[in-house]
């Protein structure tokens, strides 16, 4: 069986993260955590471009495979684990026949599915993906001095792409009722919500900007931050371990970690900021109220 190299370079990857978080901590500088975070998340969503979307999904599917499947043989089965058929849904071959039933479902739905829905997730995947980028580049570049214009131009862009973002976001969780390895209507109803935390922030802090409020703008966009990055890692992050300890359950992984990952960012975030305001955490990601004065 051929080794899987770009699942296993991946976890490699997740290691490395783990490690400069770590250090980051200690030294209280974490540029080098965010910025690897970033190319991270590139790798996962760039492949969709390149490789095209059910290529991209079966490699999504293999990072999970490994732990879905751990101390399942291949003749057996789970609640949560199902078969695709020629099992083409993952790139570790014969090794793993059952796969999380989520997973299964997401390959099918792009690759037998219309072409408007790809089309809706390229969008998602494109202008999320350039506001991730985006928000780290006025993290750690606020808008004082001579930055202030570009920080009020970027952040103009950021919101304009987040919003084709989200709109694509909710038009895809509008199809989710009649999917019973999602969750159903608690799926479509739960990324609605996710997508009310994402967009709501920054919707919160845009209209405190507007009112020269510099202090609630930045109090908002951390948590707008929180709740991307909720929402993208800390999503992949609950699914992967509580796929496996779940999967008894079908979609009670996924749904858990819909209806939770994006208010959970936003918590964390909220949590992260109280410490910064005491002087706590590291300068590098510390927004000031005069920093935050330039609008977005």
């Amino acid at each position: 069986m051929n080794l899987p190299l770009g699942v296993l370079a991946l976890y490699g990857g997740l290691v490395v993260w783990l490690v400069l978080l770590v250090h980051g901590m200690k030294r209280r500088s974490f540029t080098p955590f965010l910025i690897f975070g970033i190319a991270l998340l590139l790798v996962l969503n760039v492949r969709y471009i390149t490789d095209g979307v059910p290529a991209s999904i079966a490699y999504f599917i293999g990072i999970y495979d490994v732990l879905d499947n751990l101390g399942v043989a291949n003749s057996e089965g789970a609640a949560a684990l199902a078969r695709c058929p020629d099992n083409a849904c993952t790139i570790w071959g014969e090794r793993y026949l059952n796969h999380p039933s989520w997973g299964v479902a997401f390959h099918d739905r792009f690759l037998n599915g219309p072409q408007l829905r790809t089309n809706l997730l390229y969008g998602h995947l494109i202008f999320n993906s350039l506001v991730f980028i985006l928000m780290h580049v006025q993290l750690l570049r606020p808008g004082t001095g001579n930055n202030r214009d570009w920080h009020r131009i970027i952040g103009r862009v950021s919101f304009a792409f987040l919003t084709i973002g989200t709109i694509c976001a909710i038009w895809l969780a509008a199809e989710h009722g009649p999917v019973g390895e999602y969750g159903g209507s608690l799926s479509m109803y739960g990324f609605w919500f996710m997508s009310l935390c994402v967009y709501g922030c920054a919707v919160m802090s845009v209209a405190a900007i507007r009112k020269g409020d510099a202090a609630t703008h930045r109090v908002w966009m951390i948590r707008f931050v929180g709740s991307m990055r909720g929402a993208f890692w800390l999503f992949r992050v609950m699914l992967f371990v509580l796929g496996p300890l779940l999967r008894n359950w079908e979609a009670a992984a996924l749904l858990i970690c819909i209806w939770f990952s994006a208010p959970l960012g936003i918590l964390i975030a909220e949590v992260c900021r109280k410490r910064l305001d005491r002087g706590v955490a590291s300068p590098d990601i510390a927004l000031d109220s005069k920093q935050a004065s330039a609008n977005t």
